[in-house]
């Protein structure tokens, strides 16, 4: 294994291989991309972004989508959301303008949120961000994809439900929320509350001021508390902090369940032994699958990688950057079918495109990630398209699935409060919710 120096500074520098840009022409499809490679925050950004890099590099060495050619810029937000509304500002008009965006930031994506269906860039949100834009008629062109926040949480008690033997031993439990402070740390809470009440545990809520590099206080809390489980819902610095606390306070890693953002190799390697154990949520199977292969053998065995340290390649944090590429290029591939194979699609059409997703197992199977994310379809009414999630737990080399089938919480709570808040927020903004063509 890496040392944990190594893999902090790893985490922090990408390979200058294939530049900041990818080379534009006026027939490429451009997509914007807010990222962060430094800060506190360095390992997720430079995963999840290296990760999208290279799937877009695997799609255009073998002629990209119909002879359509990805492009892309990237801009240096430090995860700061007035940084990415600037980003997101400068790269919106280059190269005949930005036909989709991610910035892998709550704070980010609430920023932008009402700029990009003035703009008309679809905007993805991949396992995070506003869990009401699964409505697509109050937000034609925002995509939680895969799963969000709200039926994470919700599958995070369907889970520990099943782990104290069925949800009505759940009564009379104690939950702890120990969250980071901010948009992304609150937004599970109408689900967690809601089902507090509905199977009578007891939910104890944690803030951790950012970046959460001190925690004794919110230890000394749960100490007293003694709660069954605790959920954490961290980011960053944070999760470590939170595991080696845990450690030293006592409390078992296995009464520990994290966000998926909370689950990564750059949260438990720095955690030494105290992450033996620990479990957390997450919308890919751990494993290695031949998209993976191909990135490693096409671009890092020529030296055409991302990623400046090739061990980073098919961690957690990479399989999602290389996950959320394949959505895009999918919503691209089927908006071509619609409005002409072989041209770069317009904001509006990568939309349609979105909204009308069906990655289903065959089609899995056929780009050669078969299981590595579940079946995606979109609709609509369903800018989600899954809902499904897994548990993984790291044994102390290695995450591994501990559930072998994708789990499923209590989506007719979570589409209740979907509806609920998309309503409020339509009501707000003076939107006429519907469906475009």
């Amino acid at each position: 294994m890496k040392s944990v120096k190594t893999l902090l500074f790893s985490a922090a520098v990408a390979s200058a291989a294939m530049g900041i840009a990818g080379s534009a022409l006026a027939d490429d499809q451009f997509i914007a991309l807010p990222s962060y490679r430094v800060g506190p925050y360095a390992a997720g950004g430079s995963g999840f972004f290296g990760g999208i890099i290279d799937y877009f590099n695997l799609v255009n060495l073998s002629g990209g989508v119909n002879g359509v050619k990805i492009s892309w810029e990237e801009c240096e937000t430090e995860y700061n959301p007035s940084r990415g509304i600037e980003c997101y500002e400068r790269l919106k008009t280059k190269n005949g303008g930005a036909t989709l965006v991610e910035p892998l930031s709550t704070g980010v994506a609430y920023g932008i949120l009402d700029r990009i269906a003035q703009d008309k860039i679809p905007m993805t949100t991949i396992g995070y961000g506003r869990s009401d834009a699964a409505n697509g008629k109050t937000f034609p062109y925002v995509f939680p994809l895969i799963a969000s926040y709200w039926n994470q949480a919700a599958g995070m008690v369907k889970y520990l439900g099943d782990k104290s033997g069925g949800m009505d031993k759940l009564k009379g439990k104690k939950i702890v929320h120990l969250y980071h402070d901010s948009a992304f740390g609150k937004e599970p809470l109408p689900v967690l509350e809601a089902q507090a009440r509905q199977y009578g545990f007891e939910l104890v809520k944690i803030a951790v001021a950012p970046p959460g590099s001190e925690q004794q206080s919110q230890w000394l809390q749960i100490r007293q508390a003694n709660p069954d489980y605790v959920i954490l819902w961290g980011w960053g610095v944070m999760n470590s902090v939170a595991i080696k606390t845990a450690q030293r306070n006592g409390f078992p890693r296995e009464k520990m369940l994290g966000v998926w953002w909370a689950g990564s190799e750059e949260d438990t390697i720095p955690s030494g032994d105290a992450a033996k154990g620990y479990s957390t949520m997450t919308f890919n199977t751990p494993g290695t699958y031949p998209v993976i292969e191909d990135i490693r053998k096409k671009l890092y065995a020529a030296g055409k990688g991302n990623l400046a340290d090739q061990s980073r390649v098919n961690s957690v944090y990479h399989m999602r950057g290389v996950t959320a590429g394949i959505l895009w290029i999918e919503a691209i591939r089927t908006a071509q079918e619609r409005f002409g194979k072989g041209k770069a699609m317009t904001g509006e059409q990568v939309r349609w495109g979105l909204e009308n997703l069906n990655v289903d197992d065959a089609r899995q199977k056929a780009i050669g990630a078969l299981g590595m994310f579940p079946p995606v379809k979109t609709s609509c009414d369903d800018h989600e398209g899954s809902g499904a999630v897994k548990v993984q737990q790291w044994d102390g080399k290695k995450w591994n699935a501990i559930t072998p089938n994708w789990i499923v919480g209590d989506k007719a709570l979570t589409r209740k409060l979907v509806d609920e808040s998309a309503a409020k927020y339509a009501a707000e903004k003076g939107i006429t919710p519907a469906c475009l063509k």
